[in-house]
């Protein structure tokens, strides 16, 4: 069964049989990684591509009709994914802080401000535009899924205060601390981390409602699960080991940095609650089917994860 040149595999050792298999294993691997990484790149950049003008256009809408009606100089500041990028249209909301004047406003309570804006809007924006108040925000939706929260703030000589996620009142908060965590974690994982959280909502948003962590949720853990991380800085890499961790930070109350409530998670319940473990080994199935695509090389199997089938 021999040959000319370098002969046919019956001719080789042990050694150099082994050799070959391996450089053709890691070769496999190499084209697989490629792949992969051109897909989720496709994936982000099918992310970025969210319509900035709409978005824009809708706030201005929004924010002229509470001008108009509330007699006061409304500044819109973006907050949540559209400030940190790592908003994904269909699977983010927009946040938008609307500073009031504390002179005006102060003495007022959240509910009556919700209250009020709720009105004003329902009567200006379009009959097809979804508006109601929760505790702390105001909340559109469009026609097309699009979601935008209005907070209002009162700017203060010691900083800016939003409706409390705790009680009737309002809160100090600081909406820079968070974003200044990010983003310097962002940085030690060589840019990565934001992409990496985009593409972790995008796989969460395939999750039953139930189990649908938030934006801001996920970002907490994102910040947590890469602390000191100094292995290889790829998004191929970075999600799996997201998921892989946040099966046990998911488990505990995470708490919150920007002062709006005690925990980025309350909605979760207590430390080991029942949802907590449900979403503890949904996060790891997350984790262990990705390890399997990509030891079974298919890229199949990762767009099923996406639920891009």
């Amino acid at each position: 069964m021999g040959g000319s040149g370098g002969g046919s595999y019956t001719d080789w050792n042990r050694d150099q049989l082994s050799k070959a298999v391996r450089e053709d294993s890691e070769k496999s691997a190499a084209e697989f990684d490629t792949q992969l990484a051109e897909y989720l790149g496709e994936l982000l950049s099918m992310f970025n591509t969210r319509d900035r003008e709409l978005v824009s256009s809708r706030l201005e809408e929004a924010k002229t009709a509470l001008q108009d009606d509330m007699e006061t100089t409304l500044d819109q500041i973006f907050g949540g994914s559209v400030a940190k990028r790592t908003y994904i249209d269909g699977f983010s909301d927009i946040d938008s802080l609307l500073i009031l004047k504390a002179s005006k406003f102060d003495a007022k309570s959240p509910e009556v401000i919700l209250t009020r804006m709720e009105s004003i809007l329902r009567d200006h924006l379009a009959d097809d535009v979804r508006v109601e108040h929760g505790k702390m925000a105001v909340t559109l939706t469009y026609p097309d899924g699009m979601q935008i929260q209005l907070l209002p703030a009162i700017q203060t000589e010691s900083g800016l205060r939003v409706p409390s996620g705790r009680h009737d009142g309002w809160s100090d908060i600081n909406p820079d601390a968070f974003q200044n965590a990010l983003k310097s974690r962002n940085a030690d994982c060589g840019g990565r981390l934001v992409p990496t959280i985009k593409l972790a909502k995008a796989v969460v948003a395939t999750l039953p409602e139930k189990y649908q962590l938030s934006g801001y949720h996920i970002e907490s853990m994102a910040i947590a699960a890469f602390k000191g991380y100094n292995d290889t800085k790829t998004t191929e890499r970075m999600l799996p080991l997201f998921f892989e961790h946040a099966k046990s930070i998911v488990r505990s109350p995470i708490r919150d940095k920007t002062g709006q409530s005690i925990h980025v998670d309350e909605y979760l319940g207590e430390e080991n609650s029942s949802l907590r473990q449900e979403l503890s080994h949904i996060l790891s199935g997350i984790a262990k089917r990705m390890r399997n695509a990509s030891a079974a090389k298919s890229k199949s199997q990762w767009k099923e994860i996406f639920g891009d089938e």
